[in-house]
Formats: C-alpha cells, structure tokens, sequence
C-alpha cells in the first residue's frame, strides 16, 4: 500500500521480468517513468512559449444582438 488509497500488486514473475499491478483512485495519474518524463518535458515546453511565438493574434470578436 501507498497511503491509503494505492494498492501495488506482483501480478506476475518470469525470470529477470516482474508485472506490478496498481490500483489508485482516477485523479492520481499513473505512468511509466519514460512516459512520465516525455509529458513533464512537453509540459514544461510549453510553459516557456514567448510572446513572439504566437504570431499575431486577432482581437476577439464580439457578436451584438
């Protein structure tokens, strides 16, 4: 257990390789480390996005009834 609320299991064990199982509720997200690194790399890409890298915006159009 991690916590009350995430549950490890082995599922299965063959030769060097072992299958965990993990149960944790849908708003703790759950990845592989690689696949975990890809996304926290993307994300942090798009944080440091300049100004200048939108192009030029338009302004919003607004509908008048």
């Amino acid at each position: 257990m991690i916590g009350d609320d995430i549950e490890l299991t082995i599922v299965d064990i063959r030769g060097d390789k072992v299958r965990i199982g993990i149960k944790a509720p849908s708003s703790v997200p759950v990845h592989r480390k690689e696949v975990y690194e890809a996304i926290r790399k993307e994300n942090e890409g798009a944080s440091s996005i300049e100004r200048t890298d939108l192009g030029e915006i338009p302004p919003p159009r607004i509908a008048r009834f």
